[in-house]
């Protein structure tokens, strides 16, 4: 683990509610598409995000959901608002993509846990990976998605590569599916024990896929998720 000072490149709102945050670091870095960041707000603060950006990427970009003033999260935008140059901690976590499988991926997210997975579709189509790469992005309606042009020509370059935005409510121009992602994924895909298969989203939602995979198949030696270590 690096401690590393960064400038703020940039801050964007995505959505009214997900926010974009671009840092170059002082010095390269190194880390492993999967793996996540503690944002220091101080020595006894520290706070992980996952990392969205792909390794040597030139800026780390991190996408925070903020949803409620003074919020965790939300402290973290205002002091990005009120500074310049932050610190970090980098890398974290053991959810990496393990890059000597040869196995097809299954990618799944829910909300700005899109960002774990980004990295690593990033990095594979950059790779030029002859690896099957299955993506499915979960999200409450269409206005949460963002940046979803982008990411639907990413995942294409992938020669072997489907994607999935599914949404729990569609309004009547949705033209994607509907539902929630993981009850998705189970009515698409019969054989999940064949899959690496990488998590992201709230806790209960991890847990609440972990559950139903193990029941259909999956194996849990070959799923990979930070909120295994608390669920």
């Amino acid at each position: 683990m690096n401690v590393v000072n960064c400038q703020i490149e940039s801050l964007e709102s995505l959505t009214e509610f997900v926010y974009k945050v671009l840092l170059k670091p002082s010095k390269p870095i190194d880390f492993i598409p999967g793996q996540y960041l503690n944002f220091v707000m101080s020595e006894d603060d520290k706070r992980p995000f996952s990392i969205a950006s792909e390794p040597g990427a030139e800026f780390i970009e991190l996408q925070i959901g903020a949803f409620a003033a003074d919020s965790y999260p939300m402290q973290v935008i205002d002091h990005i608002k009120a500074t310049s140059t932050v610190t970090i901690e980098i890398p974290m976590g053991d959810a990496q993509l393990r890059t000597e499988s040869e196995r097809p991926l299954l990618l799944l997210a829910g909300g700005t846990g899109f960002s774990y997975i980004k990295s690593m579709f990033e990095y594979l189509a950059k790779q030029k990976t002859t690896r099957q790469v299955v993506v499915y992005w979960g999200l409450r309606d269409p206005s949460a998605c963002y940046e979803l042009e982008q990411t639907v020509q990413t995942i294409s370059s992938i020669a072997n590569s489907t994607f999935h935005a599914v949404v729990e409510t569609p309004h009547d121009h949705w033209q994607g599916k509907v539902g929630m992602v993981h009850k998705v994924v189970m009515n698409d895909i019969n054989n999940l024990a064949d899959y690496d298969i990488y998590l992201a989203g709230r806790f209960d939602m991890v847990g609440a896929v972990r559950k139903d995979f193990l029941e259909r198949g999956a194996l849990i030696e070959h799923m990979y998720a930070d909120a295994f270590a608390y669920i």
